[in-house]
């Protein structure tokens, strides 16, 4: 479907006035929304503007407080989201909901796997298996594991498990945040021809250009209210921006640049399996060093390594010209260094405990061998006030935060620690463009007080814009190094690939 011939094609899913009320917050109100078959319909906002809310609204993973739903034109009640596939609505989360342990076939079907009279008719399974791999082009045995394919793999397989119920409606959660830039063209192009098929997409992305890359039309959310819907064709970066956070954004990027000092962070000969080989860089203070590479290259395993998350096979950590004995996390902190984990809510969080245990997590205020509840009180709401933080108690879980402002609470422990060396491990994932550019200048003030800021990012605008050097690894290794004056995705992607760059 072409944009221009959207407004003809008939509406999948309509919501007439519907609004979503928890316990002290109005998560949305009276929105007014429809999807229509074969488009991309986008929904953009700042975190906690309710997004994720109307998903799960759509996908009947949440009630209704008020307003009306239709399918096909006519009302549905909430049945759960067991009722809504049935309906032929398929929701992918950010957060996979695959089982590791079972096959590709067997997650594929779970529920409702083919055969007959109470058994199941796993050849049937299999063939079946293979052709929906097939449409989301996906070439791997059907009995294979989950647990042994890559993010990548793993986000075809919930692609086609939501196809496995005849879905008529696609709706897909920050799908590319875990993806490199290839596998999101390719996740692209599976999306385009689902959507040629008469399958209708909604989408959420905080990275504008993808916005208007695979965008038909966006719906903006402020507030949990629908300020605007507009075709992606009548707006701009800067107009769609403006609609997002209600105010221009004078930059996404703000950094500073000084002549970087002193080395801060020397890593010699760091290895670990064949995750990590032999590595080794500086990082100096004021200097925020890049690095990129492609899902698998080994850079997580070296920041945890670093960190002694992991703890290296061989190799030395110096920070400031001093080897350190890091035999775990407790060591590195304790030492000054900071990891803002990929995985915050596996790692990342204690996601039972408020958004002020969290935020105290790595440095205690002790008075007495006790923890001095009212300074944890005040660091948390100095925190929270810094980062604007979406919440309306610092006891709350922190669970029932949205993921932008959960990645705002992982950053808020490490600044409050003041450590010395920082590594951030895909920082912006989730984060709106208001709250990414506040965390970003975040960053900018940590290299200008003399830190050493290690930014990993499968994002490489990120990486461009915020990095005095960029380290490229591939299989484990680094590389590649640029200046400033080197860089071009052209040349990381390279460097990450092993393919020249003439070809």
């Amino acid at each position: 479907m072409s944009r221009s011939e959207g407004s003809a094609a008939p509406v999948l899913v309509r919501l007439d006035d519907v609004s979503k009320r928890f316990p002290g917050v109005v998560a949305v109100s009276g929105v007014h929304l429809d999807v229509r078959a074969g488009e991309v319909h986008v929904l953009a906002g700042e975190n906690g503007a309710g997004k994720s809310t109307l998903m799960k609204l759509v996908a009947q993973v949440e009630e209704p407080s008020s307003g009306t739903v239709e399918v096909d034109g006519r009302p549905v009640s909430y049945r759960g989201p067991a009722a809504a596939r049935r309906l032929g609505i398929s929701m992918v989360h950010q957060e996979f909901a695959l089982a590791p342990d079972l096959s590709v076939a067997e997650n594929l079907f779970i529920g409702h796997e083919p055969g007959s009279a109470g058994w199941i008719s796993r050849s049937a399974e299999r063939e079946q298996a293979r052709a929906l791999l097939k449409r989301v082009g996906l070439h791997v045995d059907p009995a294979r594991p989950v647990g042994k394919l890559s993010t990548a793999q793993q986000q075809r397989v919930e692609l086609a498990k939501a196809l496995a119920v005849e879905a008529k409606l696609l709706i897909l959660d920050e799908p590319t945040a875990t993806l490199t830039e290839q596998e999101t063209a390719e996740l692209f192009g599976i999306v385009r021809e689902l959507t040629a098929a008469g399958i209708g997409v909604l989408y959420i992305s905080h990275r504008l250009d993808e916005i208007f890359e695979i965008g038909d039309r966006v719906t903006v959310l402020r507030d949990g209210e629908v300020v605007a819907t507009r075709p992606v064709a009548e707006l701009d970066e800067s107009r769609l921006v403006a609609l997002m956070v209600g105010r221009d954004v004078q930059n996404l990027y703000p950094r500073t640049y000084t002549d970087p000092g002193e080395v801060r962070l020397r890593v010699r000969g760091l290895s670990r399996g064949a995750a990590v080989r032999d590595v080794s860089f500086e990082v100096r203070a004021g200097e925020i060093v890049g690095m990129a590479g492609l899902v698998g290259a080994g850079r997580t395993e070296l920041a945890r390594s670093v960190f002694g998350a992991e703890p290296p096979d061989s190799g030395s950590v110096e920070l400031d010209g001093r080897e350190l004995k890091i035999r775990g996390p407790a060591d590195a902190i304790a030492a000054g260094i900071g990891y803002l984990t990929e995985s915050r809510k596996s790692d990342g969080l204690a996601l039972q405990l408020g958004v002020d245990k969290n935020i105290t997590l790595a440095k205690l205020p002790m008075m007495g061998g006790l923890i001095d509840l009212g300074a944890e009180r005040r660091v948390a709401q100095r925190e929270r006030d810094r980062l604007r933080i979406r919440v309306p108690n610092i006891g709350r879980p922190v669970q029932a935060l949205s993921g932008g402002n959960q990645q705002k609470v992982v950053l808020a422990r490490w600044l409050q620690t003041e450590a010395e060396v920082l590594l951030f491990d895909e920082p912006g994932r989730g984060m709106d463009v208001g709250a990414k550019s506040e965390m970003f200048g975040q960053l900018d003030a940590l290299a200008v007080d003399g830190k050493a800021v290690v930014l990993i990012s499968s994002y490489l605008p990120e990486l461009l814009n915020m990095c005095d050097r960029i380290l490229v690894l591939r299989e484990g290794r680094i590389t590649g190094e640029l200046e400033r004056a080197e860089f071009s995705e052209e040349r990381i992607v390279a460097l990450a690939t092993g393919a020249r760059e003439d070809q």
